[in-house]
């Protein structure tokens, strides 16, 4: 009687589950949020939704930091909506920098496939800096959140493919913040310990006013 029992909780049990989806598809169309975006209908879901090539090709490096991402974020590659990852390539040109930055949406794992890259990272905790000469063939993981950067270690060119633990990891470079918007020059000067000749001169330089 009780082996009854446990069979008729069985069939139950799975016969009220219901089938998780295969995949989710972004519907770019509309707004996304924290969740990511609306899954785009099966009938309309075609194998390049699930293929990205824009990592074979390398970026723009002709700019005020010598470097260049191309992401393969969910709004490039709806595919990866709602799967947790997404990736990106990096061109360093020599003298390069990603600056300081964050992402506060997702950690990042970086593998060097050419030249040198010197990276690093600081904690939240004690602000101790973790900061590595990185080689072709290395990899280094930066927390989600932390700030970190990668700079050009070599006098060629440096590439390396970034992974990320979120389709849409988010983005924030540290003196595009401070320097890049409209945030008063006297508000900067004192919660930076900047004065105002460093302050303005960043804010030219970025495009920041006020």
């Amino acid at each position: 009687m009780k082996m009854l029992h446990y069979a008729v909780l069985f069939v139950i049990l799975f016969s009220s589950s219901s089938h998780a989806a295969d995949f989710c598809v972004a519907k770019l169309k509309g707004a996304g949020n924290p969740a990511g975006y609306a899954c785009r209908m099966p009938s309309k879901v075609t194998v390049d939704d699930f293929v990205f090539a824009g990592l074979g090709v390398a970026g723009n490096t002709t700019n005020i930091i010598s470097a260049a991402v191309t992401p393969a974020f969910v709004q490039q590659f709806p595919g990866v909506n709602g799967l947790g990852l997404s990736m990106a390539r990096l061109d360093l040109a020599p003298a390069g920098v990603i600056p300081m930055h964050t992402h506060p949406g997702a950690s990042e794992i970086l593998f060097v496939v050419q030249g040198k890259i010197t990276a690093g990272f600081i904690s939240s905790s004690a602000n101790t800096v973790y900061v590595k000469t990185l080689k072709k063939g290395d990899v280094m993981v930066f927390p989600r959140g932390l700030l970190h950067f990668q700079i050009n270690a070599a006098g060629i060119n440096a590439v390396a493919v970034v992974s990320f633990s979120d389709p849409d990891p988010g983005l924030q470079i540290t003196d595009f913040a401070f320097f890049a918007n409209d945030l008063s020059s006297e508000l900067l000067e004192k919660s930076t310990f900047l004065d105002d000749a460093q302050v303005k001169k960043l804010k030219k330089v970025l495009g920041g006013t006020g």
